[in-house]
C-alpha cells in the first residue's frame, strides 16, 4: 500500500493567479480513519491556500501530537513543516515566527494537545498575540488511545463505551476571547462553505487567530449521546453569521441588501462580510461575543462563524519592536556592530 498520491490530474483543472492547480497544495494520502472530520478540514486548508494564491513555500505548518497533529502531512507538501512534542507546538511557532516574520504560520492541534497538556502554551501564545493561525480539530476524545473523554467533552456526553462524562467542558473559544485573542471563530468540519472563508480571513489576520473546529471522530465519538457526533452537531449548530472573505486584490462585485450585512476591514485592506448577523451580537465587542457563546451553551447549541475580531490588533513583532528583516537575512555588520555599540548598550543598562 502506498501513501503517495497519484500525479495524474485532469488536464483542465483550473489554475490560480500563480499558475498552480489545486493538487500543488495537496499532501500525502491520509492514513486517518475513513470519514474522519480532520480530512475535511485538510481539504478546506488546501482550497483556502489555493484560493488566496499563497505560495506554499511561504507557509510553515506546525503541530504537536495526536490524530490532528498528523494532518500537516496531508496538505501543502511543498511547504515547511515541523511536528513538535505533545502540547509544545505554540512555543516552537513563537521561536520560528520571531526568527522569520515573512512566513505564514499555521499551527494544527487537537483538543487534548491544546486543552490538556498544552494549555499553558496555548494561553501564552494568545496573550503575546503571536501572528499565527491556531487550528484546533476538536472531537472531544483521545482518538489515538481508544476514545477516552478529552477536556472539551461536554458535561453529560456519552462515550462509545457507554460512560457519561461528569465534568464541565473547557470552552476554548470563550477562553480565547477572555484572554485577549484578536480573532476567534468556530466551525464544523462538515461545513466547508463556512470553513474556507474563515481560514482565508484567519491567515491574513494581523495577530493570533483561533479556529476551533468541531471534527467528529467516526471511530470513537460518533455514537448516540455524544455531543461531538455528526448528527448532534448538524442538529444543534447555530450560525452567528454567514461569512464571505474578499482579498484586497480581488474586485468586490457582490451587492447586499441594506442592513443585512456587516463588513469588517482587515489591516491589509481585505474584507470579511458577515451576513444575517445574530440578534444582539457584535463581532467587534468582546462582551457581546462571550454572551453569545454562553447563551448558545445554555441552549446546548454549537455557535459557529466569526465570533470576535479586533481589527486594530498589534502583533508580537510590533510589540517587541524587533527587526523587520528576518534573522537569517541579517548581515554580519548588523549582528556584530562592534565593541563601541556594545559599550553604549551596557552603559544604558547601568
Amino acid at each position: 500500500m502506498t501513501y503517495l498520491r497519484s500525479k495524474f490530474r485532469h488536464p483542465a483543472l483550473p489554475k490560480n493567479e500563480l499558475g498552480y492547480t489545486v493538487d500543488y497544495y495537496e499532501g500525502n494520502l491520509s492514513t486517518l480513519c475513513a470519514g474522519c472530520g480532520h480530512d475535511s478540514i485538510n481539504a478546506s486548508i488546501v482550497e483556502a491556500c489555493w484560493g488566496l494564491n499563497i505560495e506554499p513555500h511561504k507557509v510553515a505548518k506546525l503541530s504537536g501530537i495526536g490524530c490532528s497533529s498528523k494532518s500537516p502531512a496531508y496538505f501543502l507538501s511543498n511547504s515547511h513543516g515541523f511536528n513538535s512534542v505533545h502540547g509544545r507546538m505554540p512555543s516552537v511557532a513563537t521561536g520560528a515566527y520571531l526568527a522569520n516574520r515573512d512566513l505564514i504560520y499555521f499551527g494544527v492541534s487537537g483538543d487534548g494537545d491544546t486543552a490538556s497538556i498544552g494549555m499553558g502554551q496555548f494561553v501564552h501564545a494568545i496573550r503575546r498575540n503571536l501572528k499565527m493561525v491556531y487550528l484546533v480539530m476538536n472531537n472531544g476524545c483521545y482518538g489515538l488511545t481508544k476514545g477516552q473523554d478529552s477536556a472539551t467533552a461536554d458535561l453529560g456526553s456519552k462515550s462509545k463505551a457507554g460512560s457519561v462524562n461528569p465534568f464541565e467542558a473547557i470552552d476554548l473559544a470563550g477562553m480565547a476571547i477572555e484572554l485577549g485573542a484578536t480573532f476567534v471563530a468556530q466551525s464544523f468540519s462538515g461545513d466547508k462553505e463556512q470553513l474556507v472563508p474563515l481560514m482565508k480571513a484567519a491567515m491574513l489576520h494581523n495577530g493570533f487567530a483561533l479556529l476551533n473546529v468541531i471534527s467528529p471522530c467516526v471511530t470513537f465519538n460518533n455514537n448516540p449521546g455524544s455531543t461531538k457526533s455528526y448528527d448532534y452537531v448538524r442538529e444543534h449548530m447555530e450560525t452567528a453569521g454567514l461569512v464571505d472573505f474578499v482579498p484586497i486584490s480581488r474586485e468586490i462585485l457582490a451587492t447586499y441588501e441594506a442592513g443585512s450585512v456587516q463588513d469588517l476591514l482587515m489591516h491589509d485592506g481585505s474584507k470579511i462580510f458577515l451576513h444575517k448577523l445574530a440578534k444582539d451580537w457584535d463581532p467587534n465587542d468582546r462582551l457581546s461575543a462571550i454572551t453569545a457563546l454562553h447563551k448558545a451553551r445554555q441552549r446546548q447549541e454549537v455557535l459557529t462563524g466569526l465570533l470576535y475580531i479586533n481589527e486594530d490588533s498589534t502583533e508580537l513583532h510590533s510589540t517587541l519592536n524587533t527587526s523587520e528583516i528576518p534573522l537569517n537575512q541579517l548581515e554580519k555588520a548588523v549582528l556584530c556592530p562592534g565593541s563601541e555599540v556594545l559599550a553604549n548598550i551596557n552603559q544604558g543598562l547601568q
